[in-house]
């Protein structure tokens, strides 16, 4: 027997689909909201949609380049060299927010090729904190509490968006307890 759909299923539907799309970021499951598709303006030119990088474990790294630990791109570069082809993704997010970062795109971009010849995926200068934040530092707040509160701090996401683990300034990208949580989810 084929089921008949009336007009009012139909406004019913939408009705539902417009309700969840009004909700508040707080109360979609992680799930939906990991599917969603957060993108950055790379700093090569074009964007990065997170989505791209579903079923694979993603780091995202607040950056900056006049900050005390910038050292850590040496880092950050060895792990994408490292882990890259067993499917790690290490995204730089140069930021401001803690005034310690070059005037523009353009800078940032010479800075690290000339000092860390970086090949690793890095976005435009990106605000990470406060109302102004891109969305998906929004939504790291809003799901997980979790909030940069230095330059460096990183985020490691399993292949499905959740967060696994943040980690601190302190935190060397290379260190066991980073290595361990990253071996962990590529299945070492």
């Amino acid at each position: 027997m084929k089921a008949t759909t009336t007009r009012e299923d139909t406004m019913q539907r939408r009705d539902l689909i417009t309700a969840f799309a009004a909700l508040p970021l707080t109360l979609l499951t992680r799930q939906a909201v990991a599917e969603a598709a957060f993108r950055f303006d790379s700093i090569d030119g074009g964007s990065y949609a997170m989505s791209d990088w579903r079923g694979q474990p993603v780091l995202v790294v607040n950056t900056a380049s006049l900050c005390g630990y910038t050292g850590q791109y040496d880092e950050l570069q060895r792990l994408h060299e490292e882990y890259g082809p067993r499917g790690l993704v290490v995204l730089a997010v140069p930021s401001d927010d803690f005034s310690q970062e070059l005037a523009n795109d353009a800078a940032v971009a010479a800075f690290c090729e000339l000092n860390f010849n970086l090949t690793l995926p890095m976005t435009t200068i990106t605000p990470v904190r406060g109302t102004s934040a891109h969305p998906f530092y929004q939504w790291l707040r809003a799901t997980y509490g979790f909030e940069p509160g230095w330059n460096f701090n990183k985020v490691l996401l399993d292949g499905a968006g959740r967060m696994v683990q943040s980690f601190g300034a302190n935190t060397r990208p290379t260190g066991a307890r980073m290595r361990r949580e990253i071996e962990a989810l590529l299945g070492a």
